[in-house]
Parts: structure tokens; sequence; C-alpha cells
């Protein structure tokens, strides 16, 4: 048995090969390109099967892949992405969040050093006051409301209602 003919019988070994390739990249990437180059090299397994020459096969697995990546991948790269998580995280998540202040924050005196709110999501953060409201003092028990984050210090402005979720201003946590 010579080499070409060697080749010629296990031909599907090259395609089962490629196959598995494909699917490992694939799942490391998660993009679709390489799943339907996988689909495609079925195509030239199949094309190899039914006794296709080496070049029709090639031909086959090629026609598969370009249907595939032009056809089906793009609604599977839609539908994957529109279903990510749109939960806000870290800073974007207290902005807006309510609170109770449990350590008096005195605006405008650097010395009186930061006063303490305790968040509707259970965190206590050092707090001041925004500027425009800077000169006040914001006593035990007001409700407030977190505009940004500086550092590890939220500022907040007076709030009009209190937090959704109750805070008491004695079980105060710790220090975020």
């Amino acid at each position: 048995m010579t080499m070409t003919e060697f080749f010629a019988d296990y031909y599907w070994v090259l395609w089962i090969g490629l196959i598995l390739l494909f699917v490992i990249v694939e799942v490391t990437t998660v993009e679709f390109t390489f799943l339907m180059l996988a689909i495609g090299s079925v195509g030239g397994l199949l094309a190899g099967l039914f006794g296709g020459e080496f070049w029709l096969q090639v031909i086959v697995a090629a026609i598969v892949s370009l249907l595939l990546l032009f056809t089906v991948r793009p609604p599977l790269l839609r539908a994957l992405k529109r279903g990510g998580d749109q939960t806000k995280t870290g800073v974007e998540a207290l902005l807006g969040l309510a609170g109770i202040v449990v350590v008096p924050v005195v605006g405008g005196d650097p010395a009186a050093g930061p006063g303490q709110v305790k968040l509707s999501n259970g965190e206590t953060w050092s707090a001041r006051l925004l500027a425009p409201e800077g000169s006040g003092t914001l006593d035990t028990g007001t409700p407030v409301v977190v505009t940004a984050i500086e550092g590890s210090t939220a500022v907040v402005v007076p709030g009009t209602t209190p937090p959704s979720k109750p805070v008491s201003p004695t079980n105060q946590g710790s220090l975020s």
C-alpha cells in the first residue's frame, strides 16, 4: 500500500481531527466561527464516507462552512448578546441608593471628619455632603441619597423619603 492509497483510505481521520480541533477552539472563543467550520468539516467527512474524492470533500466542507458562517452565525450571535446581564455592580449600583445617617454628616468643616450613612443595601459608608448642600449638617436618622462615590466616601444629599428597606441607625454594621 502506497502513501497515497493510505491517505485516500483514511481521509476520515483528517476530518475527525479537524472537527475536534475546531470544537476545542470554539469552546474557548464562543464566537461560533469555529463551530461553523466544525460543521462544515462534518460535511466533508460525510462526502468522503459516501465515496467522494478528496477535492470534492474539501469543496463540500468549504461551501457548508461558508453558508453557515453567513446565514446561521449572525442570528446566533444576536441571540447570545441579547440576554446579557443588565445588573449594575460596584459604584454604579450605589448611585441613587437611599440611606440613613448613622453618624452626623457635618458639611463645610473638614476638621469635623466625615459622617457615616447606612445604605439600603446594608453597607455603612463614610459620607460627606454634596457641594451646594455642603454647609449644613445632617443629623442621625436623616434620609439621604448617594449621588457619587469618591474613594471610600459616599457623596450624599438629603433624601425626601426614607430608604425602601428599613435601616436602623442603631444597627450600623461595619464600615466599607
